[in-house]
Parts: structure tokens; sequence; C-alpha cells
């Protein structure tokens, strides 16, 4: 690694300039003396649009002090920094999202370097957010990086050199953070990788030692159940999941973030839960739950699951055949999510697709509406066009939004409007008697409205809609994640099918809030397929503020809190509202499901029966 400023300084600086100013040789010439590793980083970097100035960089204060890695690397660091006391080099280590959680050693002429550069605990270091360097770089390689002088991308790291090794977990292979040896430019030495490299694997054998006996746990636990035989087993943890053959057969990879999710909230106060889960490709299993280890220190779950063979059959060919031609359409018209608001919800749409009235389709900002008020549509007439008209933009000009209505009227194909709720007030009289019309047209009429959509202006127009449906908000079926985030990431990448999200990072999606509903997760997903560069989307690639776990349901303080929350608001959606009925299904009275509601801030209203 040692190397002389003008090699590891100059002539990369030299090739930046080319590199930034010379479009032809981007495309078509090798730059002379870059290191090919270096050069295609520079391309992500391009491609991404990170900035080579010194903006500010992502920071976060309060860094984990007791995580899983540093447990692991603070006693390997502490001799290291024995070794470097008098040496002119720092120690970094950084998590798995490429921030910065210790720095040791170093004199202080170097500190003080470091500090203006910004290279200290708290500051996030990932190749998009800073361009090619010695920690993001090696993470986005999963490979030991060296980055030299001009090689940085940064203009603040172009006196230093680093070396960064990748810590790999010894059983789930996901990398846990990264090592990095950092030093001025003129004080860099061959010797920096080789020590790296060598702290790095007293850190993973110790990685393996505190998780040896958890796994071990939870392997027995999975033995013991496979060797009943009579059941598909999956045994897993936040990083483990292991399977038998049966079991394979009827879970895809989007399945353990779901397992884990169901089993942690079913689990809640207890040891053991048997009820029902559904999996993707629609197929619905009998599941009993078992936790492994003790609540204080579990090492994971084993579940045991039997499939129902009615949910599992598909339509035979000669079933299809046989079938009217709204039957066929629905039958191909699916709305991707597994859980029970959606499967209510795809049964009330082939209900609807067969009944000739206007549909008023309602729920929260990016629900998913006119997802569904256009699955709807083509149920009734797959080949059929439809014109959208958003009442939202009508007061821009409200004569010409209503003579295009009108117009409408005059033609065949279906009506949908979108945002009635937005209708300004003058016009509902207008729209009232062309819906007027066109119901008595029997036209094919669906509308999109927020949920208080009879409180506004526009309530009037409710009473043209003979039926209505509602979209749960994706809060209430997270089940739905990973099946429409990969409908999503089809959308936004249509030639790179199979694309997915690798488990950890689907979890960390399964366990938020989602107050912009589906239309906040399509917006995540789509600045993270930017970030992967065509690879399965992991916790890296994921945006800021959704690269930290224990963030759902902010309002609950405590596990138990989290869990009775989470209980209580899917008995409302599952029994549609009926207060009564939930309480029987959580087995308490009435009082207390109200009692409750009102601790955990759920809105009854928001569960009124239709």
């Amino acid at each position: 690694m040692a190397m002389s400023i003008d090699k590891a300084g100059r002539e990369p600086l030299n090739e930046r300039e080319r590199f930034w100013t010379s479009a032809p040789s981007r495309e078509s010439q090798e730059l002379s003396t870059l290191r090919p590793e270096i050069e295609a980083s520079w391309r992500r970097c391009e491609v991404i649009g990170v900035s080579s100035g010194d903006g500010d960089l992502p920071y976060t204060p309060d860094v984990d002090r007791d995580s899983r890695l540093r447990r692991a690397a603070d006693p390997v660091i502490d001799n290291l920094v024995l070794h470097l006391q008098d040496a002119p080099a720092t120690i970094l280590l950084a998590d798995s999202a490429a921030q910065i959680v210790d720095r040791r050693a170093g004199d202080a002429g170097l500190r003080a370097r470091l500090d203006r550069a910004y290279v200290a605990p708290g500051f996030r270091y990932a190749e998009e957010d800073t361009g090619t360097n010695g920690i993001g770089t090696a993470l986005e390689e999963r490979r030991p990086f060296q980055v030299s002088g001009g090689e940085h991308f940064r203009e603040a790291l172009q006196s230093l050199a680093c070396v960064g090794v990748p810590i790999v977990h010894p059983i789930t292979r996901t990398v846990e953070g990264i090592l990095d040896i950092t030093s001025n430019l003129s004080d860099s030495n061959a010797l920096m990788g080789a020590l790296a490299q060598s702290a790095v694997r007293e850190i993973q054998s110790r990685l393996y030692a505190e998780s040896s006996d958890r796994e071990q746990l939870l392997l027995q636990a999975f033995l013991q159940a496979s060797r009943r035989g009579s059941s598909a087993v999956v045994s897993l943890n936040q990083d483990v999941i292991m399977t038998t053959p049966m079991a394979a057969q009827i879970i895809d990879t989007s399945d353990q973030a779901l397992l884990w999710d169901w089993a942690c909230r079913m689990l809640a106060g207890r040891d053991e839960f048997i009820g029902e889960v559904r999996l993707a490709d629609n197929v619905t299993v009998s599941a009993t739950a078992r936790r492994v280890g003790d609540a204080r220190t579990p090492a994971g779950i084993v579940i045991e699951m039997r499939p129902h063979p009615r949910d599992t059959k598909k339509s035979s060919a000669r079933q299809l055949a046989s079938a009217s031609p709204v039957e066929r359409r629905t039958e191909t018209v699916r709305i991707p999510g597994r859980s029970l608001s959606t499967k209510r919800l795809q049964t009330e749409l082939e209900r609807l697709a067969a009944i000739d009235a206007p549909v008023l389709v309602t729920g929260e900002p990016g629900a998913g509406k006119f997802f569904a008020a256009s699955a709807l549509h083509r149920m009734q007439d797959a080949d059929g066009h439809f014109t959208v008209f958003d009442a939202g933009t009508a007061s821009v000009d409200p004569d010409a939004w209503i003579a295009g209505l009108v117009n409408w009227n005059k033609v065949d194909g279906a009506l949908i409007i979108r945002h009635l709720d937005l209708l300004p007030e003058q016009l509902v009289s207008n729209v009232c008697a062309i819906l007027s019309e066109a119901v008595d047209n029997r036209a094919h009429i669906i509308a999109t409205a927020g949920e208080g959509v009879r409180q506004g202006p526009a309530g009037r127009l409710c009473d043209h809609f003979m039926r209505r449906i509602e979209i749960d908000p994706l809060r209430l079926r997270s089940e739905d994640i990973a099946d429409i985030s990969v409908a999503l990431l089809r959308k936004h990448s249509p030639d790179r099918n199979g694309l997915r999200l690798q488990p950890t990072a689907l979890q960390l999606l399964v366990a938020r809030d989602w107050p912009g509903n589906v239309r906040e997760l399509e917006s995540v997903l789509a600045s993270s397929l930017l970030r992967s560069m065509g690879s399965d989307i992991g916790v890296q690639h994921l945006p800021d503020g959704y690269r930290d776990g224990d963030l759902r349901r902010r309002n609950a303080s405590t596990s138990l809190e989290l869990a009775e929350r989470d209980a209580l608001l899917r008995a409302l959606v599952e029994t549609d509202g009926n207060k009564l009925l939930a309480a029987q299904r959580l087995g308490v009275a009435r009082s207390t499901l109200y009692r409750k509601m009102r601790a955990l801030g759920i809105d009854g209203s928001r569960f009124l029966p239709q």
C-alpha cells in the first residue's frame, strides 16, 4: 500500500479532471492510470449524482454503543489501539449503513484533519452520500478496499489514505460493519491493510462465539419440531431462517420477514400461539408459533405450518373455460397482498364487477384508491377504455372541466373521477346533474375520495354511488408490504424481473407506520432502486430515515403496547369495525376494548360500521 504522493495523489487528481471534463473518454476509452475498481466506483457516483464538494454529510448524533457489532469489535479495537498508540493512523468502525460509530487513536494533527473533513462518529460515509471512500466503497463492494489521495471522490478526503475491510457475520453472511484504518497520505503503509484484515478476523470470531449459543438453541428446537414429521417447519430469528423441504415448497423469500413480524406480534406476552397466516401466492396455513429461549434473551421462533388445500389449488383450465366473461377477467386481475383486508377487497371488487352500479372508493391519501378503481374497471371490461377526471384540478378552469365531463357523457367508455372530495363547491350541482344522467344511461362510473368526503361540499355526490369500497391504510395490512413491493419493483424496473428486497430491508419496511401509505412506499422503493444499481435492495440502499428499526407505532412506548395496538387494530379490521365481535375475538369485554382503544390512541370513529 506504500506509494509516493506523486503516484497516489497527483495522478488520480489528473484522471479526475479528465474523467469529468472529457465525455468521450468516459464512454469509449480506458482511463490510463486509474485503477478499474476506482473508475467503477466513480461511474456509480456519477449515475447517482453524488457531489464531490464539501457539503454537509448525513449525521446522527446518537450512535449505538451497545450493538452486537460494538460488543464484538470493542475489545479487538482496544488491543489494536495499543499497537497503533504512537502511529500516525486512526481506527474507524462503521455500521452496516456506513455510519461511523467509533474512532480511536491517531495523533493530534491527524485527528484535527479528520474533524475538519467530518470523519467522526455520527457521520455516514455510504458511497451514495460521500462518493468513493474506504468505508462506503468497501461496503458497496463487500470486500477489502483501499482508497488513496485523489482516488477519493470527496475533495476534503484527498489528503488521506485509507483501507476498509467488511466485517461479515460468519453465520448469516450479512455485512455487520466496516473496520477502516486511515492515515495521512504521506504516512500510508502497506501494513495497514494486513492489520485491518487481521483485526476483522478476530471480530468475526467474537461474533460467532456470541451468536453460536443462540443459533444452536434455535437449531435444536428446529430439529425437535422437524422429527415430528407431520408439518412444514420454519425456525428463524432476525438473521437466520431454517426450513424443512416441505416448508421450502410453500414459502418464498418475502415470507421470512412476514413470518417474523407475525410471530413477534402473536407471541407478545406468551410462549405459544396457534392461528392462521397468509403467505405468498395466496397460500393460507394453520400455524403454531413457539418462542425459543426466554423472553429476555430470545433465540428465535419455531413455526409449524399445515397448508389449507382449498387455498393452494388454482382454478383449472376447464373451470375457467366454463366461467362467465366477468369471472374470467376477475380471475386474472389480482390485488397484490395477502392480508385479510386485501382478500376482502379482492372479493368485494369481484362482486361489484358483476353489478351495474356506480362505485365510490374511499381511503386515506396514497392508500391505493385509484389502483383499486382501475382494477375494478379491468374486471368489468378488460379491453374497454376509460376516461379520468381529477376533481382536484377542476378549480384551475372550472368551465373547461365541466365541459369535458359533459362531452364524456356523450360517448362510450367508463368514467373514473379522482379526488371527488376536492371538487369545488360551485361545481357540485353541475356534477350531480351529469352523474344523474350517466347513471340513467347505465354508464360505468367509479370515483375515488378521501374518508371525509361526506362532511365536505361534495358529500351530496355520494348519494349517486350505490356501492362503496373502503381501502384500509397500509399500517393495518403490513402483511401486504412484501407483495406490494414486488409489484412496485416490477413497475419501476420491468427489465429486471425477480428483483426483490433483501429480508432485513423488508423487515424494516414492514415495521413502519407508513403515514403516506402505498405512495410513500413506492417513493422509498424508487429511490432505493437507484442506489442498488440493479441488485436486490438491502438496508444500505434505503433512504435516510428508513434504515432504523423500532420505528413502528411511535405512540406505543413498550413492546407490549405495540403488540396490543396491532392486535386491536387487526381485530377491528377483520370484523369490519364491529367492536362487539372484535372484543369477542380478543377474549375481552367490550368495555375493556374501548378502554384499550383510548389508551393506545386508536380512533374509534375510523371503525364505524358501513
